[in-house]
């Protein structure tokens, strides 16, 4: 398979090393001092193009990619809410392939179908409440981490007493009873924490994954390029995993 890198930073490095260990072709790399070779034919030659940049770049970057009828595969967050809408249109209306993610880690996918389903299980459990915190490095610069937020979304989903989730940026803020508080801790170098705790006065339970590298976050994209080139539309983790 041909692929395009779009970002080069650590993501993007380690995405190249697994690919080709996997066999196969890097045509294009494009970073922010070469936007220029989104019009060359070797970025228009490639299979699926994968993406790891920032939230403001993100949606531009598909935009040209679709431009050269190239399917992407994306990790970047932070771009949904003024650009969902219109990606969703040009996927499910015009053509295009996406396959975004907040976190392509098999782990994490896993993490997330025991969320839904524990948040399921609580739901019929009124007494335990529950509470979401994630941990990063000090570089990472959305707050809370977009997995967070797809973590907060499906408990919401599945928990009947929660209406919607906040971030709680001050261990101090109070949130409501419906709500579901979200906080961010960034420290050291810290690939990436998630937990769920649920607690009541008898006692807690607590869901938790941490990442103790980027090689999983790597080679799950590289996973999901692969069944990207043979798919289409607006894809997710869901789509290539059945849990």
């Amino acid at each position: 398979m041909k692929i395009a890198l779009i970002g080069y930073g650590k993501m993007g490095h380690m995405i190249e090393t697994i690919a080709r260990q996997r066999g196969h072709e890097i045509v294009s790399i494009i970073d922010v001092d070469n936007h220029e070779a989104f019009e060359s034919t070797a970025f228009a030659s490639a299979d699926v193009a994968i993406e790891f940049t920032v939230p403001a770049a993100a949606y531009d970057n598909y935009l040209r990619a679709f431009a050269k009828n190239v399917k992407v595969v994306s990790g970047t967050t932070g771009w949904k809410d003024t650009h969902g809408d219109d990606i969703r249109r040009l996927c499910e209306e015009e053509g295009h392939t996406l396959f975004w993610a907040s976190n392509f880690s098999v782990g994490v996918a896993i993490f997330d179908a025991l969320n839904r389903y524990l948040a399921n299980i609580m739901n019929r459990f009124e007494d335990y409440d529950v509470k979401l915190c994630e941990t990063h490095h000090v570089h990472k610069l959305d707050a809370p981490a977009g997995t967070a937020i797809s973590l907060a979304e499906h408990i919401v989903e599945n928990l009947d007493r929660k209406r919607k989730w906040v971030y709680r940026n001050d261990e101090t803020m109070t949130v409501g009873a419906d709500e579901l508080p979200v906080s961010a801790i960034r420290e050291g170098e810290v690939v990436g924490i998630h937990e769920v705790e649920y607690d009541s006065i008898a006692d807690s339970i607590t869901l938790k994954h941490e990442a103790h590298s980027r090689q999983g976050f790597a080679l799950g994209a590289v996973l999901a390029a692969e069944f990207t080139a043979n798919h289409s539309g607006l894809l997710s983790i869901n789509d290539m995993f059945h849990f």
